[in-house]
């Protein structure tokens, strides 16, 4: 279904890049082309009403058919805007019409620079800023190849009267009465005033044209062109700008929701476990060495019986309002997530074990009391189970230096001459073993805080385990269980060769 440009709304505009067919964006390239042309059209009509005053600066002559090529290439591409709305998706008929639109555009931009004077301002927007907004819009390799021929284009402008051939220019400068001294377009705009300087200075003196007559045309001519070229270059520049500080918020917006997806769980909406182990690792990898750090991992009870018994449409109602309940009852700086089925990860960085264990009471309360509606009649409760584990900062230094000392010993352990114990001891003598370990590169960092997550959340799930024996709905410390025996404590030994130490 073709779009009709009159249709369009700000934010559609907007976003036309990633939402329309091929024959809807060449339409529009074709009808902001037309609006640009519309605008030299306009020049040339203001040049024209005011010939009588601004005549003496431009060739009028070259004005009228210079206005005719204007008005014939407004007329095409306002067709040919309406002509690309009837061409379907497969019809081949839409390359042929897209190689006309850029070809045609192309020496409509070269004709412009021609007549108009090389002004770096003009010539630097049209080439570069036109490739610019046609490679979102066109086919790019047409676009490409566009770019390439104006380029030779200029260059073959600026070579050619350097070769004896004068090219056409509107811009003229009369200087004295009985002569008309043009300036070439292969000039700068600069080269043309310094021209019109001298020429000045030359026939100042031999009273052709008085001084006061001459400084005023003078100014004049240069305050004309100045305001030429600013009306041919600045509008379409701040346009193309404008545009693409669009585009990029569209970007930025895209990469939020392609992040929001990629790491939100789908149904609850807090973190997936990738993304939470993730955020886990980071904080394990950062975190202050006189700090605690507490992991609660729980899991609904009888979840099964929830889908068995009400279907699953109920059962994801009950993991929505469950996730609800933590978002509600936890800050930023705490991280949850669904950590997989109907079992959740909570993350309490810089708390306590006491703290940690209020928390998880609390939550489990909430969770018990909270009523899951079925219909506006019947509704029934859910229970949780909690395992909770706490890594103190002592703890946490001495897991540190167990591994550098395995680090250590990897890394000498082909050595003869040196024991991996003995040149570790000696680190020890100078350094703390926190300032060791921030003087390993991040991947190595990120390693140990990937294996010492992983450990703690072993830890929780075994206390998650005793809470279901005890009967479920309740908070289990596997702190206490290790102070009692009842648990046995996890291998904390790297999981991989960790390779040289830097």
């Amino acid at each position: 279904m073709s779009v009709s440009l009159r249709q369009l709304s700000y934010n559609e505009l907007s976003r036309l890049i990633f939402k329309w067919r091929d024959a809807d964006r060449a339409s529009l390239l074709s009808f902001l082309v037309a609006l640009e042309i519309g605008m030299h059209w306009l020049w040339c009509g203001f040049v024209w009403w005011q010939r009588e005053s601004v005549g003496v600066f431009v060739n009028l002559q070259l004005l009228y058919i210079a206005w005719l090529f204007v008005s014939c290439s407004l007329l095409f591409f306002l067709w040919l805007s309406r002509h690309f709305l009837t061409i379907t998706e497969n019809d081949t008929r839409l390359n042929f019409w897209q190689i006309a639109l850029v070809s045609v555009y192309s020496l409509y931009i070269g004709f412009e620079i021609l007549i108009i004077g090389h002004s770096s301002l003009v010539s630097g927007v049209s080439l570069v800023g036109g490739a610019m907004l046609g490679m979102m819009l066109a086919r790019r390799r047409y676009i490409w190849l566009a770019f390439l021929a104006q380029i030779a284009l200029i260059v073959i402008v600026n070579i050619i009267p350097y070769m004896g051939m004068d090219l056409p220019s509107l811009r003229e400068m009369h200087l004295a009465h009985d002569g008309v001294i043009h300036s070439h377009n292969y000039q700068t705009y600069n080269e043309a005033v310094t021209i019109e300087n001298a020429i000045a200075s030359a026939i100042y003196h031999n009273g052709t044209i008085p001084l006061n007559d001459g400084h005023e045309l003078h100014r004049n001519s240069a305050l004309f062109w100045r305001s030429t070229h600013m009306y041919l270059a600045l509008p379409k520049a701040i346009f193309i700008v404008y545009v693409f500080r669009i585009l990029l918020l569209i970007l930025d917006t895209s990469k939020r929701e392609i992040l929001s997806y990629a790491n939100q769980d789908e149904l609850t909406g807090l973190n997936n476990r990738r993304h939470g182990l993730g955020q886990m690792r980071e904080t394990l990898m950062n975190m202050n060495d006189q700090h605690d750090y507490s992991v609660v991992l729980f899991d609904l009870d009888w979840f099964k019986n929830i889908n068995d018994d009400y279907g699953h449409e109920v059962g994801d109602k009950v993991l929505k309002e469950v996730a609800e309940i933590l978002d509600n009852a936890f800050t930023d700086s705490q991280i949850i997530s669904r950590y997989g089925g109907e079992e959740f990860l909570i993350v309490l960085p810089e708390t306590g074990h006491y703290t940690a264990m209020t928390i998880a009471e609390q939550l489990r309360a909430d969770i018990a009391k909270h009523n899951i509606y079925i219909n506006p009649i019947h509704s029934f409760q859910v229970s949780a189970s909690f395992g909770l584990y706490t890594l103190t900062h002592g703890e946490r230094t001495r897991l540190i230096d167990e591994y550098m000392k395995i680090m250590y010993q990897q890394k000498y352990q082909d050595d003869l001459m040196h024991s991996g114990a003995k040149v570790y001891r000696q680190a020890r003598e100078t350094q703390s073993v926190n300032e060791l370990y921030q003087a390993f590169d991040e991947s190595k960092k990120m390693q140990i805080s990937s294996d010492i997550c992983q450990r703690l959340i072993s830890i929780a799930d075994k206390a998650l385990y005793k809470a279901k024996d005890r009967g479920r709905n309740q908070v289990v410390s596997a702190n206490e269980l290790l102070a009692e025996g009842k648990i046995m404590e996890v291998s904390h030994a790297p999981t991989q060769q960790w390779g040289q130490m830097p």
